[in-house]
């Protein structure tokens, strides 16, 4: 300053953006099918801990594995489809029928009334319903991320719908 006094307004200090000089208005806040981030060994390490914690508390609960095994481990699948990582959809694409048979594979050790591979065998049959439903959404949601995130990389623009 010059020693005049000069009055400042609004209009003469520069704007700028809480989150600083890269902000870009026209940016897009990440959706649901974006989010997944984790790779393929974080993800099947989280879904045999849940898978595990699941029988261990269904058996706690009802002594026996039970429709609370099936609602989790259906609910587990959508998790699983929603965590991983776009690059690592293939190797996870098997994910699901591993984790119930190793899961009932490991029930089946301590059953004492039948063999390992009869109760198994099962166990499988009768919760296959969960296998079905849980392995169907989790390759839909692995399909409709990939579908929606190459949409995205071909113009990040527009709107997918």
């Amino acid at each position: 300053m010059t020693g005049r006094n000069v009055r400042m307004t609004c209009s003469d200090i520069p704007h700028r953006h809480p989150v600083g000089p890269r902000f870009d208005p026209v940016a897009r806040a990440r959706t649901i099918w974006e989010e997944g981030d984790e790779p393929a060994r974080s993800v099947a390490t989280l879904g045999v801990a849940v898978a595990v914690s699941l029988l261990l508390v269904d058996l706690l609960v009802t002594s026996s594995v039970s429709v609370l095994f099936d609602i989790g481990f259906v609910l587990l699948c959508i998790i699983l489809a929603l965590r991983v990582r776009r690059d690592d959809f293939t190797l996870v694409g098997v994910l699901p029928p591993a984790l119930m048979v190793g899961t009932f594979w490991l029930h089946a050790l301590f059953v004492t009334d039948e063999s390992t591979a009869q109760a198994l065998i099962r166990t499988l049959s009768e919760h296959v319903g969960a296998l079905v439903a849980g392995y169907v959404l989790f390759l839909g949601l692995l399909w409709v991320r990939h579908e929606f995130l190459r949409r995205r990389r071909r113009d990040p623009r527009q709107p997918v719908g």
